[in-house]
């Protein structure tokens, strides 16, 4: 690995870690306000990412994808956070919060970056620039997770979001996805744009570029120059 190549991953791998790591977080403590203290029991509701951390899901996969597409696309994942629906004040529309916590703090951490780099000089030195480097990494990896997380099919949180809201006759076979879900995601995603159908670059980008947008940060297009140290 080349000095540069080193700088490059090290450029997007703390974003990535809080990225998914606090998603996770997200979950677990909605889930407790909501009456449910698994995940506090497990020591899941942490900012430390070592709790979270999956070797392969949150580290070597997104960095491998991200590197593979030249920072345009990420897919990564935790350990699961425990929740006993079962436990929750109001099991069906607690499902719905407890899902929707992990997207809304990729949201909430990309506004928080967005702020830190308006406020931030380009004309800070090496270390001023890396770490500006990260913020705009932040922006872009955490809407586009929280995009990627609400495609409305399980185990996803959109998937969950959505057997929360739909009657019992569509919520019902859409849970039973629970287990190949994520399989029909990514064959979506990695195979359909060979029969011409690209779910990737014709849905998630451009609704990832308009968040991206709403709070003023940088394109996805702009990622590789701005990154670049």
């Amino acid at each position: 690995m080349t000095a540069q190549t080193a700088l490059y991953i090290s450029v997007w791998i703390l974003p990535i870690l809080l990225a998914i790591t606090l998603h996770e977080a997200a979950h677990g403590y909605a889930a407790l306000r909501l009456g449910d203290e698994t995940a506090k029991r497990a020591g899941r509701i942490s900012v430390n990412p070592l709790r979270h951390i999956d070797l392969f899901g949150t580290i070597l996969l997104p960095v491998l994808l991200l590197w593979v597409s030249r920072g345009t696309f990420a897919f990564g994942f935790a350990k699961p956070v425990p929740v006993n629906f079962a436990r929750l004040r109001n099991p069906r529309r607690d499902m719905v919060w407890v899902a929707a916590a992990g997207p809304a703090s990729n949201i909430v951490m990309a506004i928080i970056a967005s702020a830190l780099f308006a406020i931030t000089g380009p004309d800070g030195g090496f270390v001023m620039e890396w770490i500006r480097a990260n913020l705009v990494v932040a922006m872009a990896i955490n809407v586009l997770l929280a995009v990627f997380n609400m495609i409305p099919i399980p185990p996803l949180d959109g998937g969950r979001v959505a057997v929360g809201l739909l009657p019992d006759s569509l919520a019902l076979p859409l849970s039973r996805l629970e287990r190949v879900g994520i399989f029909i995601v990514l064959g979506a995603i990695f195979l359909l744009p060979a029969v011409g159908i690209d779910l990737f670059g014709s849905v998630i980008l451009p609704v990832t570029e308009v968040l991206l947008t709403l709070i003023s940060a940088p394109s996805l297009a702009e990622l590789p120059d701005l990154v670049r140290l």
